[in-house]
């Protein structure tokens, strides 16, 4: 584990800077080998207008991105706490960096995203809003054009309007009430260790309040090339989502999908590259019940 020392010496309850201001934000990003794109995305959000604390969680790293981390947080005078899950699999790496999460809300961003100074701002006014737990972004190419960004932020308002029952933001784009995700179990490699985990923890939090849109809630994914095993949904696994959703949720994230996935061994750390699979041998079995 990596602490920031204070300057005057002291560490607070992070580990890390803190001014003496009001902080109602975390941001949390897990990375593994991110040394290319991590510096942008942590310059994105020093420029956010909303004050937040930055826990940054370097999820077995053997690329040097966790020193490329704390050179860009220094650089931008961030708060922020470095921390290390080797257990491999994004949801590991959230579920420990949810726990130095002190502050009212917390948003989950990925480390080759880029996101706009306001993005804190409006999910904030998103989940002030009552009876609001979740704000979810949506994804447009970078360097997208004003017209291009309504156009897509058009399509999908539509979409959440026609299936409000289902996850329509990626984990990137996803910020919450920390009190409200605690209560819903959190990020839990026991409840769930596979891919689509951005789906699913917002099917939890369903059960704890309103999930709000923007159209001014939006990022930048890299438009890089990845050389990974698929980790989309098949056609009947996306129709099954669709009906299910409201009616029967619970059946098809642990009973349904969950066991096709594990055939599939889409588990929560195949979204690496495929070049690091063969390097963490057990870890892609999965001790997830699955009924």
């Amino acid at each position: 584990m990596y602490l920031d020392l204070a300057d005057d010496g002291r560490f607070d309850a992070f580990g890390g800077r803190h001014a003496a201001r009001d902080i109602g934000w975390t941001v949390l990003i897990p990375f593994f080998n991110e040394r290319a794109l991590l510096a942008a995305t942590i310059a994105s959000l020093a420029a956010q207008t909303e004050p937040f604390t930055l826990v940054l969680v370097d999820n077995g790293s053997t690329d040097g991105s966790g020193a490329v981390a704390e050179a860009a947080c220094r650089a931008h005078q961030l708060d922020y706490v470095l921390i290390a899950e080797r257990t491999p699999g994004k949801v590991a790496a959230l579920r420990s960096g949810l726990r130095w999460v002190r502050t009212r809300w917390i948003a989950t961003c990925d480390a080759d995203t880029l996101y706009p100074p306001h993005y804190l701002a409006t999910a904030q006014a998103i989940l002030m809003q009552p009876g609001h737990v979740v704000a979810g972004a949506y994804s447009v190419p970078v360097h997208s054009s004003e017209p291009a960004r309504f156009a897509e932020s058009a399509r999908f308002l539509l979409a959440t309007r026609l299936l409000p029952h289902r996850c329509h933001a990626r984990g990137a784009g996803q910020a919450f009430r920390t009190q409200s995700l605690r209560e819903a179990g959190g990020f839990d490699t026991l409840r769930w260790n596979f891919v689509f985990e951005d789906h699913e923890v917002i099917h939890r939090m369903r059960r704890k309040g309103r999930i709000g849109y923007s159209r001014e809630l939006w990022c930048m994914p890299s438009p890089r090339e990845q050389d990974r095993a698929s980790v989309g949904w098949t056609l009947l696994e996306r129709l099954l989502y669709a009906v299910a959703a409201p009616i029967a949720p619970d059946w098809f994230f642990y009973s349904f999908l969950a066991r096709r996935l594990q055939r599939r061994r889409l588990l929560s750390n195949r979204m690496r590259e495929r070049r690091y699979h063969q390097n963490e041998g057990p870890a892609l079995v999965s001790s997830h019940p699955v009924r």
